[in-house]
């Protein structure tokens, strides 16, 4: 049962890590960008089955999926299916075998409780506008053995130092991916 833990432990480190990663890539494209997904492969599977893989990959990451075989790497989508809001475009994939977990990034307004309420009658013009609003980019990740990690960067806090993170920040986020990994 230890080694199952220990096990559990190092894939959630491997999210973690992967997922904060994922967001500082997104971050340095700046903001009011269109939500990212993106496919998280095992690093020592994704070599084994592509060794070409290894000219793309910085060197840190092979040395860090040397010494932890849960070492994770994400591979940006592109194409997309057009959709009208996040639910459905996560109904809309599915994943192979060959994929360990999922990630998306996607920016969100947030105002405070006392405002949400009046929110909801509000327009998105106004929404906008309102004095309370935050810009959050939340990135959230998800792997077929159960794992999640969820960071968040506020745009009045725009720094490395300033994402903080959990694995169940974003509850519906998560069960949303990993609804996309089911079998």
């Amino acid at each position: 049962m230890e080694h199952d833990q220990t096990q559990d432990q190092a894939r959630g480190e491997a999210l973690r890590l992967a997922v904060i990663d994922i967001e500082r890539h997104v971050a340095r494209g700046g903001w009011d960008a269109p939500t990212a997904v993106f496919a998280l492969v095992r690093t020592t599977e994704a070599l084994a089955r592509t060794p070409e893989l290894a000219e793309q990959l910085p060197a840190d990451a092979i040395a860090l999926a040397k010494d932890n075989p849960h070492h994770l790497t994400s591979i940006e989508q592109e194409g997309l299916p057009s959709s009208a809001d996040l639910e459905q475009l996560l109904a809309q994939l599915a994943w192979p075998e060959s994929v360990d977990g999922a990630a998306v990034v996607v920016e969100r307004i947030v105002v405070p409780p006392e405002a949400a309420e009046a929110a909801e009658d509000m327009s998105v013009e106004q929404l906008m506008a309102h004095p309370q609003r935050q810009d959050v980019r939340i990135a959230a990740g998800v792997l077929r053995t159960g794992e999640s990690w969820c960071a968040l960067r506020s745009r009045a806090n725009d720094s490395d130092d300033n994402v903080g993170g959990s694995p169940d920040a974003v509850p519906g986020l998560v069960e949303a991916i990993s609804a996309t990994l089911a079998e």
